[in-house]
C-alpha cells in the first residue's frame, strides 16, 4: 500500500514593497526643484547705478552709422535682445512701435541692438512687421553694457533695457528673462529713473 503524501500548502510569496510611491515622490521633488530654479533665474533684475553711458558707433540694418553721442539732448532707451530667431524679442519691438506716440510724447527714442548680421535680423523684422532699424553689434557694445549671458545664451544679450538721459548718463538697467516688458511699464521705469 502506497501512502500518498499530502502536498504542503503553498505559502504566499513574500510581497515586495511597492516602490511606485517612492519613485513618484522623487520625480515630483525633481520637478519642483527644476521649476524653483527656473523661477529664481527668470526673475526681473533692475539696477539704478548711475554712470557715464559707454559711447559707441554701430551700423544699422539700413546701412547707416549710428553714434550714441548724436543723441545727446534726448532720452534714449537701448533695447538689447537675442535678436534673430527670438520671436519674443521681435514682438517686443513691434509692440514698442505700436506705442510710438507714447514714446514720442515722453521724448524717448528706443534703439534696438542685436548681435546678428543685417540679413539675419531683416528677415525676422519683415516677418513681424518691425520697421525700426536694428543696430548691429559684434558683442563690444553688449559687453560694455553688461548684457551678455543674461538670457538663455552665454554669448548673447538677454532681454535688457538701458536708460540714458539727455546728458549721456546711464540711469537704469532692467533685465527681463520673461522676454517681455509692456511699453507702458517701460515708460514707467523711464519716468521713475529720470526723476
Amino acid at each position: 500500500m502506497t501512502t500518498r503524501t499530502r502536498p504542503h500548502p503553498r505559502r504566499p510569496a513574500a510581497r515586495r514593497p511597492d516602490r511606485r510611491p517612492l519613485w513618484w515622490g522623487i520625480a515630483l521633488a525633481a520637478v519642483v526643484a527644476v521649476v524653483a530654479a527656473m523661477a529664481w533665474s527668470a526673475r526681473t533684475t533692475s539696477d539704478g547705478t548711475i554712470r557715464t553711458a559707454p559711447d559707441f558707433t554701430l551700423t544699422d540694418t539700413g546701412g547707416a552709422q549710428v553714434h550714441l553721442a548724436a543723441y545727446r539732448g534726448r532720452t534714449v532707451v537701448l533695447y538689447f535682445s537675442e535678436g534673430a530667431g527670438c520671436q519674443s524679442c521681435l514682438y517686443q519691438m513691434a509692440d514698442i512701435e505700436r506705442h510710438a506716440a507714447d514714446f514720442a510724447t515722453a521724448g524717448v527714442t528706443v534703439l534696438p541692438i542685436v548681435m546678428n548680421t543685417a540679413a539675419q535680423i531683416r528677415a525676422d523684422m519683415a516677418t513681424n512687421g518691425v520697421r525700426t532699424p536694428f543696430l548691429l553689434d559684434d558683442g563690444t557694445v553688449s559687453r560694455a553694457y553688461g548684457t551678455l549671458g543674461r538670457g538663455m545664451h552665454a554669448g548673447l544679450p538677454g532681454h535688457s533695457f538701458v536708460l540714458i538721459d539727455r546728458d549721456g548718463v546711464q540711469r537704469w538697467y532692467g533685465e527681463y528673462p520673461s522676454m517681455y516688458l509692456s511699453p507702458a511699464d517701460l515708460l514707467t521705469q523711464v519716468r521713475k529713473h529720470l526723476n
